[in-house]
């Protein structure tokens, strides 16, 4: 059997990563397994685009662009990349190249978190009054 021609997605959304930005990362999504095994015939990069697309528009898997790989495809990779770390590797990377070209420390000395607290009385439980609801004291002194 002939080998199969690699399926390109060419996309040109805000979200793609650039030329520098995929050579930073490639090595860690393009490695073989251990074990052997078929090579993919599906552009990790468009994997990686769709991902990127689909964190920053919110949209639902069904709805991605049809210029990107099969819906299926990318939910196989997210998960499996979701589960042996490879988010984290990647977002570490990016971070560390973007902090040097800034001239700054790869690793940040100092990070921020931002959280809104919810706003309950003292004594807890509901409070205030509801125009529509009907209290038992009201329902007596009508009827009695």
């Amino acid at each position: 059997m002939p080998k199969r021609e690699r399926r390109l997605y060419a996309t040109h959304y805000p979200t793609d990563l650039t030329d520098a930005q995929w050579a930073i990362i490639e090595p860690m999504v393009t490695t073989t397994s251990p074990k052997g095994g078929r090579p993919t015939e599906i552009d990790l990069r468009a994997i990686v685009n769709a991902l990127l697309y689909k964190n920053r528009t919110g949209c639902q898997w069904r709805l991605l662009p049809t210029d990107f790989p099969p819906m299926g495809a990318i939910r196989y990779y997210f998960d499996k990349w979701n589960a042996d770390g490879t988010f984290i590797n990647l977002n570490d990377a990016l971070r560390k190249a973007a902090r040097k070209a800034l001239a700054r420390d790869e690793e940040p000395s100092i990070s921020v978190l931002d959280s809104q607290s919810t706003k309950t009385t003292e004594v807890g439980g509901e409070r205030g009054i509801d125009g529509a609801k009907k209290n038992k004291r009201t329902q007596t002194s009508v009827l009695g």
